[in-house]
């Protein structure tokens, strides 16, 4: 049997608590497309075997170091890694992936240097996504 998901959507933009704060948000239109059958949700950094909570982190000379400077990029690089492997097996070619995060970012992401500072950039998911074809829209971006 066919499925008919079309996209990938960020986990913690559909009320899974899987937001490094540990704090649930919801975006109506996009959990519609869940509700809908035509999305999956994923959250990288949960694959990648990260906690609810954990310590914020951004990019920073290209590795993902938390708040405490420690390097994390393989955790965010095993999540990536488990999010392609989804949308392979499922034949999706679209995500709607959470801006400003370090791997979901798709246009911004924080700067590196904790202080709220966004830069132009894209998250390790993101990135790893697009090499492999699949077409990164941010949620912000997505109506």
């Amino acid at each position: 049997m066919k499925n008919n998901y079309e996209y990938l959507v960020s986990a913690c933009l559909c009320g899974e608590k899987c937001r490094y704060d540990g704090k649930v948000f919801i975006s109506e239109h996009i959990k519609q497309l869940v509700d809908e059958g035509k999305a999956i949700m994923v959250c990288p950094e949960v694959l990648g075997g990260m906690s609810v909570p954990r310590l914020p982190c951004e990019i920073k000379g290209g590795r993902v170091l938390n708040i405490n400077n420690e390097n994390k990029t393989d955790s965010f690089l095993y999540g990536a890694i488990k999010v392609l492997e989804i949308a392979k097996k499922y034949e999706i070619t679209k995500a709607i992936l959470k801006e400003k995060s370090p791997s979901c970012g798709s246009n911004y992401i924080y700067n590196g240097n904790f202080n709220k500072e966004l830069i132009p950039g894209e998250g390790l998911t993101t990135k790893l996504l697009r090499e492999n074809g699949i077409q990164v829209v941010s949620d912000e971006l997505f109506h």
